[in-house]
């Protein structure tokens, strides 16, 4: 894995969570010299007292980074994420980068079924998809109602989910965002993801009752 700081960058930050499967919180790196305005800056400017149990989250979350298990995690997050980009433009769905080339991407909703994000989003989480609602560039429509929705992988790729189960994805999304008001059919797909997710546990917590009994 290669060194931002090579590439002659000063400052890099990053969530702990999402692609690092962490707690959620975030780390700043800096070049040593810039290490004290940082820390002075971060508090007592803007952070509060430090919550220990998610600092010693971190500390395991970035040991476990170091071995095999994450780096082959990693690829399979890329992996999946280009299958579901390619499966979702296959199915007439436009995305604002035409691809992916990391763990995300963005679904321009509005052009490809005529649902604003937020709209989009709720049809979704009646069918057990969760997204979020997300602006697009130079989106026309009001944030709290913009023209696309948000989608990543490595939630679904640690759950052990592969590129068998983003084709899958794709066609029940695009399914449900194409007939929104069918609820029939809806119903269906819901049944249908449901019963996919519950062959794959949520790691840390106990398996679903479906997948412990198959």
């Amino acid at each position: 894995m290669r060194n931002p700081f090579d590439a002659g960058f000063d400052v890099v930050t990053t969530t702990t969570h999402k692609s690092l499967r962490g707690p959620r919180g975030g780390l700043v790196l800096c070049r040593k010299k810039l290490a004290p305005a940082i820390d002075k800056s971060v508090f007592p400017g803007l952070q509060g007292g430090p919550h220990l149990h998610t600092i010693a989250g971190i500390a395991v979350t970035l040991k476990k980074a170091q071995g095999p298990a994450f780096r082959t995690c990693a690829v399979q997050v890329l992996r999946n994420a280009k299958t579901l980009a390619a499966e979702l433009m296959a199915r007439g769905g436009a995305l604002v980068t035409g691809g992916t080339d990391n763990h995300m991407m963005v679904l321009d909703t509005a052009s490809s079924f005529g649902l604003d994000g937020r709209a989009a989003e709720q049809v979704l989480d009646a069918v057990s998809i969760t997204t979020n609602k997300q602006i697009i560039p130079d989106d026309p429509n009001p944030p709290l109602r913009p023209s696309g929705i948000r989608l990543g992988t490595p939630a679904a790729t640690t759950r052990g989910m592969g590129e068998e189960e983003m084709r899958l994805l794709a066609g029940w999304m695009v399914g449900a965002l194409r007939s929104p008001r069918e609820h029939a059919l809806l119903e269906q797909i819901r049944a249908r993801v449901e019963q996919k997710c519950a062959r794959f546990a949520v790691p840390g917590l106990e398996p679903p009752r479906a997948a412990r009994t198959a």
